[in-house]
């Protein structure tokens, strides 16, 4: 079977599935996320790391706890919220790392109402006295995790390749920041932790900006030869000191494979991975199977060729191009028109010969990040095979944005 004819009887399976659901409505292939833990499980086997769930890649609790269920290898949840990570902490979710830092009152009491179940990243002095001083108020041992950066940095620090996150960028820094902590009676640290967005957020397969590919692959390289003599003098250092036992958490789903040549690293962290939005097609090291959609229904056909589908404007956030844009992914051919793209009302779409397409049928797309979709659906369909086999609410079905 080609992958065109894949592609066709898929989209004859999902619009079976969805048959009387009122559109837009978003699902989930548990087929395909199983596919996908299995792939993303086989980038870490035989190593002691083991995955950390990325919640702001799937912002659903029936989902997240579908995943982490799949494999023992799956502990605990990166969130990007304090106020989340109470919340999923209620839910029985155990183990929750607050990869962003606040110094809110209302977050750090959220984090400080769950010592044992909730850590947090502190990447400075203001960071650390806040939460010490939280941790005080509720009479608590609160966990902090140093986050450093490990963006490549050439010319003593004065060319700096990579996102705007800690200020942390050597073992001295770092090291500072250890004793601050070790001086809160309040405070524990339980680790360290270097995501190096400027690797796992670069695809190097675009056909979107073809060019740059083998640039940003040579980039990458160079930028993992670096981080990873970082992290493993942070390693080190926390070593000499008698720190051990510590969390030491890097990567995400496009350099998970990082940690085949950094055994100090204790988890790496994936989300999108496992249900492959779109972005993730674009990345040379990456094989996945999409496995969220969200449909939308076709309520014109303008003229021959063309059809128009009710919404759907659902554009990623991140610095703006043509890969952030939704994917009109099934049936396989069609094509956004580029002077109006994916529209808040009506999305426009091209249509090859081989294509028919009537008002009332689906069109299904893919998201280019992942949890974003979650941002536009109150609830998901689990949908396996051709079936639904479950509606679960999403966090903003929970009522929650956060």
């Amino acid at each position: 079977m080609s992958a065109a004819e894949g592609e066709r009887q898929r989209y004859e399976r999902y619009k079976r599935a969805i048959a009387g659901e009122p559109m837009p409505c978003a699902l989930v292939d548990l087929d395909a996320v199983d596919e996908n833990v299995r792939r993303m499980l086989a980038v870490v086997e035989g190593l002691k790391a083991t995955v950390r769930v990325a919640s702001k890649s799937i912002r659903c609790a029936p989902l997240l706890k579908y995943i982490l269920g799949r494999s023992e290898r799956m502990k605990g949840l990166m969130c990007y919220s304090a106020r989340e990570a109470a919340w999923l902490s209620e839910l029985g979710f155990d183990d929750q790392l607050v990869a962003y830092p606040s110094v809110q009152r209302a977050d750090l009491a959220a984090v400080c109402a769950h010592p044992d179940r909730i850590s947090i990243a502190v990447d400075c002095e203001v960071h650390v006295r806040a939460l010490a001083d939280a941790a005080a108020r509720a009479g608590v041992v609160a966990k902090a995790v140093i986050d450093f950066d490990p963006s490549l940095r050439l010319s003593g620090g004065r060319v700096h390749l990579g996102v705007r996150r800690s200020p942390l960028h050597t073992v001295d820094e770092i090291m500072r920041v250890v004793d601050r902590i070790a001086a809160e009676k309040s405070l524990v640290l339980h680790g360290v932790m270097a995501y190096e967005a400027h690797v796992a957020g670069l695809p190097d397969k675009n056909p979107f900006a073809p060019l740059m590919n083998a640039p940003y692959r040579a980039f990458k390289a160079l930028a993992r030869r670096q981080m990873k003599q970082l992290r493993s003098d942070v390693f080190e250092a926390l070593s000499r000191r008698g720190l051990g036992g510590l969390l030491y958490n890097g990567a995400g789903t496009a350099s998970a494979d990082v940690a085949r040549t950094e055994p100090w690293l204790t988890e790496v962290t994936i989300g999108s991975g496992f249900v492959a939005s779109h972005l993730f097609d674009y990345y040379e090291n990456l094989s996945l199977v999409p496995a969220a959609y969200y449909a939308l229904q076709v309520t014109r056909v303008p003229a021959p060729g063309f059809v128009t589908a009710a919404g759907g404007g659902y554009v990623a956030s991140g610095g703006a191009g043509r890969e952030k844009l939704p994917l009109p992914a099934l049936p396989p051919g069609l094509s956004l028109l580029p002077d109006e793209g994916a529209g808040e009302v009506q999305t426009p779409l091209r249509v090859p010969r081989d294509v028919s397409l009537t008002p009332g049928d689906p069109v299904f797309f893919r998201h280019s990040k992942a949890g974003e979709l979650a941002e536009h659906f109150s609830e998901y369909l689990f949908v396996r095979g051709e079936h639904v086999l479950e509606r679960v609410r999403t966090y903003r079905g929970d009522g929650y944005v956060f």
